[in-house]
C-alpha cells in the first residue's frame, strides 16, 4: 500500500494573506492555493521549475489593479509576482517562487476588430491562433509566426517580443503593437501610445507612477543615445528587453511600448494590446531544396535571399528524421523524396507569399530557373514545389513541430532549450554555427538544428541527461562559451525567447548601458517586485543565474532511475505545452478545452506524476514493485486498510492528483499528437492502480468493469435490462444516460445471412482462394450488443462486395478495465483475448474490428500489457477495405457525407481517417472528414455522474455546430459508438455509421463490385 503523502509547508502566511485580502477587496477572478496548481506552474517550456506561493487568474483588468495596488502596499512590499500567458518561455520568464498572475483562464476576450482601419483591440490572454481564426472572415491576419502560436497568448508575445518565421517580412510583435493598457506598480491604468512631443510633455507632467516612468525614461534615452546606438547591435532580431534604441520612432514620436514589449513581465501588467493587422496572401508557394549537408543548406541561404522571398526557413536531418516517425510526415513524405537512395542532410523551405498569383509564379520561376540552371551547385540534390494554403501549410505545420520533435529523440539526454535562440548577422551564420557545433561535438553533445536562415537566427538544442550529475554545470561550460562566440560574430545570445534566467549575462552584453536598463527598471518598478531577477534588477538588487534556479532534470534526479524508467510516458514531458491547443476542433486535449484548468491536461498531469514519485520517493517507497505485489494479493485482504483509509479521508497528496487524473478522457490524443509522446492513459491506469491500493473505488467502477464479461448474459433478457435501465439503475452507482441494449438476436441474424463463428479448424480447411474472400470481424461489446444494426450492417456490406465474413467468438476486450486501472485483470483479458485471436490469426486470414477506440487497443494497450509478445494485427474496417479496394476503378462521386470520426482514431491513426474518404469513392460517393475534437463521452466517462456537466460542455466545443448543421440530413457520420451515443442523447440525432451507409448505397448499384477479383 502506498504511503500518506502529507502536503509540503502550506504556502507561506504572507502570500495566503495577500490573497485574502484580494478577495476581501473584491477580486473577481480565481486564486489558488492548491498544491497541486501550485506544482503545474511551476514549470514552463524550460529546464527550470520553481514552485510559485500562490496563484491568480484575473476575470478583468481591475483584478490587476487590486494585486498593483495591495502590492504598493508597505505590508506586502516582500511579495514577488510573474504574469504568465501560455507557459511558452523556454528560459523561466513566467516562473517564480512567489505569486504568479495567470491571465490567459479569463482574460481572453477579443474587444474589438476593425477591418476598415485594420486594427484589433484584444485582452492579454487571447491565443495568437484565436485571434487570426476570428480575423480570417475579414480577410486579416496578426502576423509574427510562431512555432507556438497555437497556445501563445498576445500578452506572452509582446512580453517577450515574439516572433519567428517570416520576420525579415513582417517583423517582430512590436512593429505591430499600435498601443498598450499596462497596470502600472502603484495601481494606475496607463494607455500607452506613440506622443508627440505635447503629448510627452503631457504625460510628464502626470502625478504618480505614469509622470515618474516619462520623465526618467525619456531622459535616460536624450542622455545615453550614442551609447545606445553603440550597444544595440543591428540586427533583424535587434535586442529584446527594454529596447531604448526604438524608444523614439522614425517621426521621432516617443513610443513608451518599445520599452514595454520584451520586458517579460518586470514593468507591469499588460491587460489590454491595441494591434495593425494585415491582409493574408491570397497566394504562397514553398521550395523544398535538399541538401548533402546541413554546412551546405546554411552556406547556401545568402545565395537564396536575394530571390525576394518571404521567408527562408532550414531543417537538419535530425530533426526531418524525428519527423518521419510523428503522424504529421503522412501530409508531407513527398516533398522530401529520396536522392539515389539517400535521405536529405538538410533542407531549406523557402516561401513565396502575395495578392496576386502572377506575382506569386513570376518569383517563384525566377528561383526555379536558377536551381534548375545550377544543378548540384552549392551542395544543392533537388527540390520540390508546394502550392495553396493547404499543402504549404502542411509543410509549416511539420516545421512548427520542430520543436517539439526534438524532444522525442530516445534515450535520456533529451534536446533541451538553453542556447537556442542565437542570432547573428546572416552572412555570418554558417561560420558561427560551425563553431558552435564544434563546441557541442568537443562536449560529445548531440543536437538538432532548425530556424531563420534569412534572419540570422537558428535554433539550436543540445542533448544533456539532465537528471545526470552535473548536469548543470555542464550549461553552464556550453552558455559561457556561446556567449562568447555570439559576441565574436557581432551578434547575441537571445535572438527570439527573451532573456529569462539567461539575464545574468546582461551586465556582459551591454557593459556601460546596463546601470541605464536598471534605471528604467527602478523607473518602473522601484520595489523590485514585478518578475525581479529579469533583464535588469535595480541597483543592489540580483539576477537571476543560469545555475541559480532548480531545474526538472534536479527535481526528477531524486527519483530513483528504475522507477524513471516504469513510468517513462510522463518524465520525458519537457513542457511545450502543445497539449494547450486553442482550436476546440483539433482532438488534443478535451479535459483543458473543458475545464481551462492546467491540471486537467497531459502536462499538467505529467507534472503531477513527476512530483508524485518524488515525494514516494523521498520515503524509501518503490511504486513499480509495490504493483507487482497488489497484483499478487487478493483484493480482499487488503479492503479493511483500504476502508479505513478512505473514511479518515486525511491531507494526501495522492488525492491532489487523483483529482487531476480522474479528469482524464482517456482518449489517447495525447499519445498521438503530443510530439513527445506524453501517455497519460498509460501513466494514469498505473496511478490508479496504486491509489485504489490505499482508498476504496467508487462502486461505478466495479459496474464498467463488469460490464463486458456481463453483456452477453444481459442480451439474453434486453426487455428486462433495458427496462431497469430506463428507471435509472446505474444511477445508483453514479452512472448516468446509460444505453440500452439492441435486443437484436445476433445468433439468429447470423444465421439468416449464413455467417458463422471464427472456428480455427473451420478456418483451416478453406481453400487459398476461400481464405482470400474471408474475414474475420472481432466483436466490441458495444456494437455487439448496444449497436447491432451497425454489426449487421457491416456483415451485409462485406457480402454485398463479395467477401465472405465470420464472426470471432464474442470475448471482453479489456479497455474499461485499463482506464480504471483495473491493471491486473486488463492483463488476464488481454493475454486470453490475444491467445484466441492468435489462433485464428494463424490461418492467413485478416482479422478486422469496427469501433476504433476498442480496435485501436490491440496496437497500443495489448502491446504494453504483453511485452515482447508478438501480438496479431487487428485493423479498422476502413483500413481492410483500402487495402481490398485498391484495384477498383473510382465510380463517378455522388452526393457529399461527412464525417466526424473517432478523436482516438484521428489522433493515432490519422492515416486511417483519411482512408475512409478513399474507400466512399471507390464506391462513388464523396465524403470529407471535418475538423472536430472531442465529443466529450470518451468510452464511460460522459457516463459518470461527477462528468457529465464537462462532457456536455466538451461537446458544446466542437461537436454540437456540425450535429446542428447537418445532423438531420442523413448525412453526417461518426464511427465511434460513444460519440453516436452522446449525440443521441444531447441533440437526439441518431448519426449513422459509415458502413450503413456504404451498405445502403451498395444495395442501389447494379452490379456491385467483387473485391475478391479486385485484388491485383
Amino acid at each position: 500500500m502506498i504511503p500518506r503523502l502529507p502536503s509540503k509547508p502550506e504556502t507561506a502566511s504572507l502570500h495566503a494573506a495577500f490573497c485574502a485580502e484580494l478577495r476581501a477587496r473584491g477580486f473577481a477572478g480565481d486564486l489558488s492555493l492548491s498544491p497541486a496548481d501550485r506544482t503545474v506552474l511551476a514549470t514552463d517550456n524550460s529546464i527550470y521549475q520553481l514552485t510559485p506561493q500562490a496563484v491568480a487568474f484575473p476575470r478583468e483588468r481591475d483584478d490587476l489593479v487590486l494585486i498593483a495596488k495591495l502590492l504598493a502596499e508597505d505590508r506586502f512590499a516582500e511579495i514577488r509576482i510573474a504574469p504568465r500567458g501560455g507557459g511558452t518561455g523556454t528560459n523561466g520568464q513566467s516562473l517564480t517562487d512567489g505569486l504568479v498572475v495567470d491571465c490567459s483562464r479569463h482574460m481572453n476576450r477579443i474587444l474589438a476588430i476593425d477591418p476598415a482601419a485594420r486594427t484589433v483591440r484584444v485582452e492579454a490572454g487571447v491565443v495568437k491562433d484565436q485571434l487570426n481564426a476570428a480575423l480570417k472572415p475579414y480577410g486579416l491576419f496578426f502576423a509574427p509566426e510562431l512555432s507556438t502560436s497555437n497556445r501563445a497568448t498576445i500578452g506572452g508575445m509582446i512580453s517577450t517580443d515574439a516572433c519567428g518565421q517570416g520576420s525579415c517580412l513582417y517583423g517582430k510583435t512590436r512593429d505591430h503593437v499600435l498601443a498598450l493598457t499596462t497596470i502600472l506598480s502603484d495601481g494606475t491604468v496607463w494607455h500607452s501610445e506613440p506622443l508627440d512631443e505635447a503629448g510627452l510633455d503631457a504625460a510628464k507632467a502626470q502625478a504618480g507612477r505614469a509622470g515618474a516612468i516619462h520623465r526618467e525614461v525619456d531622459r535616460l534615452q536624450r542622455e545615453n543615445a550614442a551609447l545606445i546606438a553603440e550597444r544595440f547591435p543591428p540586427l533583424n532580431r535587434c535586442l529584446t528587453g527594454y529596447d531604448l534604441a526604438h524608444i523614439r520612432r522614425a517621426d521621432g514620436r516617443f513610443d513608451l511600448n518599445a520599452v514595454l514589449c520584451g520586458s517579460e513581465g518586470t514593468l507591469g501588467l499588460i491587460a489590454e494590446a491595441t494591434l495593425a493587422v494585415l491582409p493574408l496572401p491570397s497566394h504562397r508557394a514553398l521550395v523544398v531544396l535538399r541538401y548533402g549537408s546541413f554546412d551546405a543548406a546554411l552556406r547556401d541561404a545568402r545565395a537564396l535571399a536575394g530571390s525576394g522571398a518571404a521567408s527562408i526557413e532550414t531543417v537538419d536531418s535530425t530533426v526531418l528524421a524525428l519527423a518521419q516517425g510523428d503522424p504529421v510526415w503522412d501530409g508531407v513524405a513527398a516533398y522530401f523524396p529520396e536522392d539515389a537512395g539517400e535521405r536529405a542532410r538538410g533542407v531549406n523551405l523557402v516561401e513565396f507569399v502575395g495578392d496576386g498569383e502572377a506575382a506569386v509564379e513570376a518569383a517563384l520561376a525566377r528561383l526555379t530557373a536558377t536551381l534548375d540552371l545550377d544543378g548540384s551547385a552549392a551542395g544543392r540534390r533537388g527540390y520540390t514545389v508546394a502550392r495553396g494554403e493547404a499543402e504549404v501549410g502542411r509543410l509549416w505545420t511539420m516545421r512548427k513541430k520542430a520543436v517539439g520533435l526534438l524532444g522525442n529523440r530516445k534515450g535520456e539526454a533529451r534536446p533541451i532549450a538553453f542556447v537556442e535562440d542565437t542570432a547573428v548577422p546572416p552572412e555570418h551564420l554558417a561560420d558561427f554555427i560551425a563553431e558552435f557545433r564544434g563546441a557541442l561535438d568537443r562536449r560529445g553533445l548531440d543536437y538538432g538544428m532548425f530556424g531563420h536562415v534569412d534572419a540570422g537566427v537558428l535554433h539550436v538544442r543540445p542533448a544533456i541527461d539532465m537528471k545526470a550529475p552535473g548536469a548543470e554545470a555542464l550549461v553552464r561550460a556550453v552558455t559561457e562559451e556561446v556567449v562568447a562566440l555570439t559576441q565574436k560574430y557581432g551578434g547575441l545570445l537571445w535572438g527570439e525567447h527573451g532573456k529569462g534566467v539567461r539575464s545574468e549575462f546582461s551586465p556582459k552584453v551591454f557593459g556601460p548601458l546596463y546601470p541605464v536598463l536598471q534605471a528604467v527598471k527602478a523607473a518602473f518598478d522601484p520595489r523590485n517586485q514585478f518578475n525581479p531577477g529579469k533583464i535588469a534588477a535595480p541597483a543592489g538588487g540580483a539576477l537571476l543565474t543560469i545555475d541559480g534556479v532548480p531545474t526538472k532534470g534536479g527535481h526528477d534526479r531524486a527519483i530513483p532511475p528504475a522507477v524513471r524508467a516504469a513510468y517513462d510516458e510522463a518524465l520525458h514531458c519537457n513542457g511545450n505545452g502543445a497539449c494547450f491547443s486553442w482550436d476546440p476542433d483539433e482532438a488534443m486535449c478535451p479535459s483543458w478545452k473543458g475545464t481551462r484548468e492546467r491540471r486537467h491536461s497531459p502536462k499538467g498531469r505529467a507534472q503531477l506524476m513527476r512530483e508524485w514519485l518524488r515525494r514516494l520517493a523521498e520515503q524509501g517507497f518503490d511504486p513499480p514493485a509495490e504493483a507487482l505485489a497488489s497484483r499478487a494479493q487478493a483484493a480482499w485482504r487488503s479492503f479493511p486498510a483500504r476502508l479505513a483509509a478512505t473514511l479518515r479521508r486525511r491531507d494526501d497528496f495522492s488525492h491532489e492528483v487523483h483529482e487531476a487524473m480522474a479528469g482524464c478522457l482517456a482518449c489517447k490524443s495525447c499519445t498521438g499528437l503530443c510530439p513527445i509522446k506524453v501517455d497519460v492513459p498509460t501513466f494514469r491506469a498505473k496511478f490508479l492502480e496504486l491509489y485504489h491500493g490505499r482508498y476504496l473505488r467508487p462502486l461505478r467502477h466495479y459496474a464498467i468493469a463488469a460490464l463486458e464479461p456481463l453483456a452477453p448474459w444481459l442480451a439474453r433478457v434486453p426487455r428486462i435490462v433495458n427496462a431497469a435501465t430506463r428507471l435509472g439503475a446505474g444511477r445508483a452507482v453514479g452512472l448516468v444516460h446509460a444505453p440500452t441494449l439492441s435486443g437484436i438476436d445476433l445468433g439468429r441474424e447470423m444465421a439468416c445471412r449464413g455467417v458463422a463463428l471464427a472456428d480455427p479448424g473451420a478456418l483451416a480447411r478453406l481453400t487459398p482462394a476461400e481464405r482470400l474472400a474471408s474475414v474475420v470481424v472481432v466483436q466490441d461489446a458495444f456494437t455487439s450488443h448496444y449497436d447491432t444494426p451497425v454489426l449487421l450492417a457491416l456483415l451485409d456490406l462485406l457480402i454485398g462486395l463479395g467477401i465472405r465474413p465470420w464472426l470471432a467468438p464474442y470475448r471482453p476486450n479489456g479497455k474499461p478495465l485499463h482506464v480504471h486501472g483495473f491493471l491486473r485483470a486488463f492483463e488476464r483479458v488481454a493475454a486470453a483475448n490475444a491467445a484466441d485471436l492468435d489462433t485464428i490469426a494463424a490461418t492467413g486470414i485478416a482479422l478486422i474490428g469496427l469501433d476504433p477506440s476498442m480496435t485501436l487497443t490491440y496496437r497500443s494497450e495489448y502491446r504494453q500489457a504483453l511485452p515482447g509478445r508478438d501480438l496479431l494485427q487487428v485493423r479498422l474496417v476502413q483500413e481492410w477495405l483500402a487495402a481490398r479496394l485498391d484495384g477498383v476503378t473510382p465510380a463517378p462521386a455522388g452526393e457529399p457525407y461527412w464525417l466526424l470520426p473517432h478523436c482516438t482514431e484521428r489522433a493515432t491513426a490519422q492515416a486511417a481517417v483519411a482512408e475512409w474518404a478513399g474507400v466512399f469513392r471507390a464506391l462513388g460517393l464523396r465524403l470529407a472528414v471535418l475538423p472536430s475534437g472531442c465529443c466529450g463521452m470518451a468510452g464511460t466517462y460522459g457516463h459518470e455522474a461527477e462528468n457529465r456537466a464537462t462532457s456536455e460542455r466538451i461537446y458544446g466545443l466542437s461537436w454540437a455546430k456540425p450535429v446542428a448543421e447537418k445532423g438531420r440530413t442523413g448525412r453526417l457520420l461518426a464511427d465511434g459508438y460513444s460519440c453516436r451515443s452522446q449525440a443521441k442523447i444531447i441533440d437526439g440525432v441518431r448519426l449513422p455509421h459509415p458502413v450503413e451507409i456504404l451498405r445502403d448505397h451498395l444495395a442501389t448499384r447494379n452490379p456491385a463490385p467483387r473485391l475478391v477479383e479486385a485484388v491485383r
